[in-house]
């Protein structure tokens, strides 16, 4: 655990050696899953390195003096922290260079040339830069090429094939793992998002070392839709019609955001995939290890498909009349 940031105790140590040695480079690119950590591990290395009372290669920022205070509040001169902005699927050209109407004269280039207020650095936070887009990556390309003197840049992605190539070769990749499933558990239950030890153990088990897939696991509302698929599935016969009416109406009740539905049916292909995986070694009929089979590898089609933006109606009848089709094929079998 390093500054209340459990699960990448590598990492720390690495800048650790890093900084004793003077070897800090200038742009760095976090690569890992979301939910476990990249971004409060960013700002906290922010706070380390404009700490003005301990050596940043101490790896202990005091938490006192003003630049820490100021870091801890989220309005530090020389730290600029940007992501996307809500309701935008790419990061702007304005966040690096300023508006239309001043240009050059704001923004994340302009502030991190800027002499530093309180300390030797200046640090830029880039969040989400998995969502470049080709105008607003060139923004910060001069920046990359020509760093202004003890700046230091982190990009925060999940993973190397998100990220534009122009990016990708003037950055120093820093890879962040899953949470282990210990720290799982713990994180879950002290943050309230498991109700007790058996829920955290699930979550753990589940969630890919991810907080973020956590939260999306602990829905009940999935695991009530997620048992009745299931149900279905065990009894040999799928009611498909109003079975693909009531999963639209559970992934719609995720909001009006495209993204909150998808990953709302994302999760649902995935857990009831799993769940038919983990049976699978308590069957012997070859029948039946077949149709499981056939279940898991539509399922996980369907959840491939999500991530291409299939049309959700369609994407779902589709799914459930397979299942339906290949219980029935193997209820006829079995007779």
């Amino acid at each position: 655990m390093w500054q209340g940031i459990a699960g990448h105790d590598a990492v720390v140590e690495y800048f650790r050696d890093t900084l004793r040695a003077n070897r800090l480079a200038t742009t760095y690119l976090f690569i890992g899953p979301d939910g476990i950590g990249k971004r409060a591990f960013a700002l906290k290395l922010g706070q380390t390195l404009l700490c003005t009372e301990h050596d940043p290669a101490e790896m202990n920022p005091c938490g006192q003096c003003e630049s820490c205070r100021l870091a801890i509040a989220g309005t530090h001169p020389d730290m600029d922290v940007v992501g996307l902005e809500s309701g935008k699927r790419e990061l702007l050209i304005s966040q690096f260079v300023g508006k239309d109407d001043a240009r050059n004269q704001e923004g994340v280039c302009h502030n991190i040339a800027l002499r530093p207020m309180l300390g030797r650095r200046r640090v830029a936070i880039i969040d989400d830069a998995d969502w470049f887009n080709t105008s607003s990556a060139n923004c910060l390309l001069k920046t990359l090429e020509e760093p202004p003197p003890g700046a230091v840049i982190i990009l925060i992605g999940t993973s190397r094939s998100r990220q534009l190539p122009t990016i990708l070769s003037r950055s120093q990749i820093i890879r962040f793992r899953p949470l282990p499933k210990p720290v799982m558990r713990e994180l879950a239950l002290t943050r309230g998002i498991a109700s007790d030890a058996a829920a955290a153990d699930k979550l753990a088990e589940l969630s890919d070392g991810s907080l973020t897939s956590a939260s999306e696991l602990a829905d009940t509302a999935l695991w009530a839709m997620h048992d009745e698929l299931l149900r279905q599935w065990n009894a040999g016969g799928f009611d498909a019609t109003r079975l693909t009416r009531d999963i639209d109406e559970f992934v719609n009740e995720a909001g009006k955001e495209a993204d909150a539905r998808r990953q709302r049916l994302r999760q649902l292909t995935s857990v009831f995939s799993r769940s038919l995986s983990t049976r699978l070694p308590q069957i012997s009929e070859e029948p039946a290890v077949e149709a499981m089979l056939a279940a898991i590898d539509r399922s996980l089609d369907a959840e491939e498909q999500v991530g291409r933006n299939a049309n959700q109606s369609t994407l779902i009848g589709a799914w459930i009349d397979d299942l339906a089709q290949i219980a029935a094929q193997h209820t006829e079998s079995t007779h």
